[in-house]
């Protein structure tokens, strides 16, 4: 048993543990700056937020000690049971959970309230390792698509119904992780214009062409299905006539219906176009796949079709099924709308606290914007407004600097893993890592959606801290063993 532990010592790596470590202690400064009263320093107080974090952090500890001293291999033997058991847990708390700021997310353990949704996340990592990492899965069949879409999308769905959107937003991360593992590259493709489409169908959807009667939005996502159809055929298939035919063709016939519509008969006539011309698009191509028995014409037909009918889609959900708060949260973010009074009050406040740091900050418990409590927020979601203000470009770029290092380290661990589960693992913990980050400084800097999720080891609470402690430390305790049992 000496000999096990002596093992596990040297095997782990304390790189990500010092990081860790950094990361644990920054962020507790920046939440005894983010709570701060004037006149009231005793942070080590459990009654006062400050006190809080530091109780769970010293839990954190010792849960990462508890998780490194057990057997790797029981967290491949019962992933399947903590997947089942968490997804159980969801379903739960849609029905327990108090009403908290309009979320049902919160399960109530006397003196402590947790999250379950940030638990689903290593809970979901160590599904994904465990089933693909089975003798049956391959990426390239259907069935087994299909049953990691069903793993992922199970506790995003079961997250959305507890009304915590942000949160349910995070497991669209782990298809970077699949793409990792060969996830074919149209999928994530096909992923990316989906996001434009959306942007670019929202942001000018009531911005009229010349005309006065054609909107730029959909005129121009159906312009770029139409060209996307040609460049993937050229890309994926290397037919140089048919992309001819589909990108001349639907250049001419659009460019003849601009100019009749402003000069002959001005009406929506352009759109009202380029949908047959998307409907005659699908059809060539499965004439192509029929005739030269290539199934990638198809699949190019249906990503058109599937294009035009997310594009309607979208408009529809954002006016009809959308709150009218998300919706103004997401016209401020694409720049439809201002409201500094409303939804794009935090941003504007963490934009000005950002700012006021300068290049070397305000110090410690020196700055105004977040002492005065100007940022709603501060200490969870808009954390990073704090670093900013106290400790300014530096430091903020410090901290940025440490995730840089912290992920890095993880990819490097993840590609020398021995088995499928570990590497599969590890980067289902760099893309977790990745998506908080880039979401939550990016929703601080207003370049990002507010989607209301935490800065990794930075945002006040237990329930995030545990959650990112448990998945980093599982991965430390694989990564420890890949060289042989100990």
């Amino acid at each position: 048993m000496e000999h096990r532990q002596g093992s596990l010592w040297k095997s782990v790596d304390w790189m990500c543990i010092v990081v860790y470590l950094l990361h644990i202690t920054c962020g507790w400064f920046s939440i005894c700056g983010a709570s701060y009263n004037y006149g009231d320093t005793d942070f080590l107080n459990f009654a006062s937020r400050s006190g809080k974090q530091l109780a769970w952090i010293l839990c954190s500890f010792g849960l990462g000690f508890v998780l490194l001293m057990l057997e790797e291999r029981l967290y491949d033997m019962f992933a399947y049971f903590v997947y089942i058991g968490m997804i159980l847990l969801l379903f739960v708390t849609i029905f327990v959970a108090k009403d908290v700021k309009g979320s049902h997310s919160w399960i109530n353990l006397g003196p402590i309230s947790l999250q379950p949704a940030e638990f689903a996340k290593f809970a979901t990592a160590l599904v994904l390792a465990k089933y693909m990492s089975s003798y049956s899965f391959n990426m390239k069949k259907l069935k087994s698509i299909l049953l990691l879409a069903l793993f992922i999308l199970l506790p995003l769905g079961l997250i959305i119904m507890q009304k915590e959107t942000g949160s349910a937003l995070v497991f669209l991360a782990f298809f970077f992780m699949l793409y990792r593992e060969g996830m074919p590259g149209a999928i994530l493709f096909s992923g990316v214009c989906a996001v434009i489409y959306f942007i670019v169908g929202i942001r000018f959807g009531t911005t009229m062409m010349s005309d006065a009667s054609t909107s730029i939005g959909k005129f121009s996502v159906l312009m770029m299905v139409l060209l996307f159809a040609g460049v993937m055929v050229w890309v994926y298939l290397k037919r140089w006539e048919p992309v001819r035919n589909i990108i001349g063709i639907s250049l001419s016939v659009v460019i003849l219906a601009v100019l009749f519509s402003r000069y002959v008969i001005p009406f929506n006539i352009v759109v009202w176009v380029q949908i047959p011309l998307c409907i005659v698009l699908a059809g060539y191509l499965l004439f192509l796949s029929l005739t030269e028995r290539n199934k990638g014409y198809a699949l190019i037909a249906i990503f058109s079709i599937a294009s035009v009918g997310f594009l309607y889609s979208s408009d529809y959900v954002f006016n009809s099924v959308l709150e009218p708060h998300q919706q103004i949260r997401i016209k401020v973010l694409l720049g439809m709308e201002e409201d500094l009074t409303g939804a794009g009050y935090n941003v504007n406040q963490s934009k000005i606290a950002i700012g006021s740091g300068g290049l070397y900050g305000k110090g410690f418990l020196n700055g105004t914007q977040t002492k005065l409590k100007y940022v709603p927020e501060q200490d969870t979601d808009f954390i990073f407004c704090t670093v900013g203000e106290e400790q300014g470009f530096i430091g903020s770029s410090v901290v940025l600097l440490l995730f840089l290092i912290l992920i890095l380290r993880l990819v490097v661990l993840s590609e020398r893993q021995n088995s499928t589960f570990g590497r599969v693992y590890g980067y289902s913990v760099v893309s977790i890592f990745v998506f908080h980050l880039f979401i939550n400084v990016g929703m601080v800097l207003g370049v990002t959606p507010v989607i209301g999720i935490p800065l990794p080891f930075f945002s006040y609470g237990g329930s995030s801290l545990w959650g990112f402690t448990i998945l980093l430390f599982i991965f430390l305790r694989i990564d420890a063993s890949r060289t042989g049992r100990l």
